[in-house]
């Protein structure tokens, strides 16, 4: 059970002060632990993904993040503040898109701003020129006065994004925000929160299984059973992999993993991506030249694989 203690407390924060911090948190349901010992530092002004497959453990890291759920033990900080002694300060620091979309479908895209603005507790002129401003931002403009049930899913996308930055929050942090749109909203999705953290040094805080969009982000944490498995940057992660990439000519992964053991040739994983058939082979290897591998250039995909799959096999 969790309990308070007065060092949980956090001194007055500089500016350059991470504005996420967790140590050792966790959260237990029964004999399940959903969140095994966190331990995160979110950098100003970041774009930082948190990547895993679904039940690794996001969602309620994340509720525990927004003090909407108390951790088992150990403490999460958002802008100084113990997000389980103080919630309510918290959230009023953050602005939070679920990943299923939540808004008023009976309201227009004018009257969900106008709303929550309110929430916010925006005063009504203010309200009114910050939703304009957010609308065109948003560039749903030409849908101000639709019904948010008759957008499309994109736009709905945009319509939450820009109902939760009406307050200018420090920190937003989205639960798979892209998880039910096209490749096109996708991209403007992500040049949006580019902007947002660069130009206004808004600190994001992302959630997706999409490993395409990890690259987009300034660093990663790969979360696995509740546990963080690897966190860095994407290049970092990528020079860092103790394994080379290669593609083999064969037709399954089976016949790969085969035709590399008659070798004599060590791997950690063979596996099938899209029509290839990929072997991580441990960085000091060489190939024998028969074997006709085409090394090839590691994606953030090719990384989680291998992270996630050495975790699976040291937990047995």
């Amino acid at each position: 059970m969790w309990t308070w203690s007065p060092e949980m407390e956090r001194e007055p924060r500089a500016d350059d002060a991470p504005v996420i911090e967790t140590h050792d948190l966790t959260r237990v349901f029964g004999s399940y632990t959903a969140v095994d010992r966190l331990n995160l530092s979110v950098p100003r002004g970041a774009i930082y993904g948190f990547i895993g497959s679904n039940g690794s453990g996001k969602s309620t890291a994340i509720r525990m993040i927004c003090g909407l759920l108390p951790p088992t033990s150990g403490t999460a900080f958002v802008l100084g503040c113990n997000t389980a002694v103080h919630p309510e300060r918290a959230r009023q620091a953050l602005g939070y898109m679920s990943q299923r979309f939540s808004l008023y479908t009976n309201m227009t895209v004018r009257e969900n701003m106008m709303f929550y603005g309110g929430l916010y507790g925006l005063p009504r002129e203010e309200r009114r020129a910050r939703s304009a401003e957010v609308i065109a931002r948003m560039q749903l403009t030409d849908r101000a006065d639709v019904l948010a049930g008759g957008l499309s899913g994109g736009q709905k996308q945009r319509l939450a994004l820009g109902c939760a930055i009406l307050h200018r929050p420090a920190l937003l942090v989205l639960d798979e925000p892209t998880s039910a749109v096209d490749p096109t909203s996708r991209r403007l999705f992500w040049n949006l929160l580019s902007e947002m953290a660069g130009t206004e040094r808004t600190t994001i805080f992302v959630t997706t299984h999409f490993m395409d969009e990890a690259e987009h982000c300034d660093e990663i944490a790969f979360l696995q059973r509740g546990k963080k498995i690897a966190s860095g940057s994407p290049s970092a992660l990528k020079e860092e992999l103790p394994a080379r990439l290669y593609v083999l000519p064969q037709d399954s992964a089976e016949e790969g993993e085969a035709a590399l053991r008659a070798a004599g040739v060590p791997c950690d994983e063979v596996y099938v991506f899209g029509r290839q058939v990929r072997a991580l082979v441990p960085r000091e290897t060489v190939l024998p030249e028969q074997l006709h591998a085409a090394p090839w250039e590691l994606t953030m995909e090719d990384v989680f694989i291998y992270y996630d799959r050495r975790q699976r096999g040291a937990q047995g």
